[in-house]
């Protein structure tokens, strides 16, 4: 986390403390005695997102762990994070994970075979075609440590990694990217990594891979270049927000755009 507002770190770590229990605006701002008004904008302006929807995130990504970790059913799994609903749990689940919990929950096989198509694939680059129209975003990924796997990247409507991203690519190792035919709008750019010596759960719960994120949106506007992206993979952070996109779902999207090709 960075050095600025360090009481919204304290109210960060508060929330992984809690996540189980209610957790109210009013309460998290009365825990570093601010207003619930200033609280939400000093938030938002260090998280990315607003509190109630960072605490939804996290708790999506509870719901994840459970489906795969125990034997609860998906209404069960849904009470225990605070949905009474099993129809809202599953629809908020399958908009912002891509799949639904039953389809998550059935995914390891799944997961470890589209993995093992994409290292058997070895080195891969996804052949675009360029409208002028339209913008191309560019970029170099690095990483703060020494990286030999896959890397998912994508641009997001919102600053987190949820639901399918606008645009998004696989890459087989560190260096260049690019998405073409970017229309006119306001994006994010997300990147997760997958090492080659992943097991199956830490690609199906992203929680200690590297990862990167944009803290300030990219701004496409009609016939203007769009500024060289510069990102660095870093471990995670306790302000990042989860990876609530199946993994093994934007694999198979690329894999079938490769392989159709």
């Amino acid at each position: 986390m960075t050095d600025r507002y360090p009481e919204i770190d304290e109210a960060v770590a508060y929330i992984h403390r809690h996540i189980d229990e209610p957790l109210s605006l009013g309460q998290l701002a009365a825990y570093v005695s601010y207003s619930p008004y200033h609280f939400v904008r000093i938030f938002k302006e260090k998280v990315g997102l607003s509190p109630v929807y960072y605490i939804s995130a996290l708790r999506l990504q509870r719901a994840k762990e459970l489906l795969l970790r125990t034997n609860l059913s998906v209404r069960d799994v849904g009470l225990e994070i605070g949905q009474q609903s099993l129809g809202t749990f599953t629809t908020r689940f399958t908009e912002r994970v891509g799949m639904t919990p039953s389809e998550f929950r059935n995914s390891p096989l799944v997961a470890d075979n589209h993995f093992r198509s994409l290292r058997e694939l070895s080195h891969w680059r996804e052949p675009q075609i360029s409208l002028p129209e339209y913008a191309t975003v560019e970029g170099t990924v690095q990483a703060e440590m020494p990286f030999q796997g896959v890397i998912l990247i994508g641009l997001f409507a919102k600053p987190i990694p949820e639901g399918m991203p606008i645009h998004g690519t696989l890459l087989s190792s560190l260096g260049s990217f690019s998405f073409a035919n970017v229309k006119p709008g306001t994006y994010y750019l997300m990147a997760t990594s997958v090492s080659w010596g992943s097991e199956t759960l830490d690609i199906l719960l992203p929680q200690t891979t590297l990862r990167t994120r944009s803290r300030e949106p990219i701004v496409v506007e009609p016939w203007s270049p769009v500024p060289h992206q510069q990102v660095m993979l870093h471990r995670p952070r306790l302000d990042d927000p989860p990876i609530l996109i199946s993994l093994p779902l934007l694999m198979n999207h690329f894999l079938n755009r490769v392989l159709q090709a």
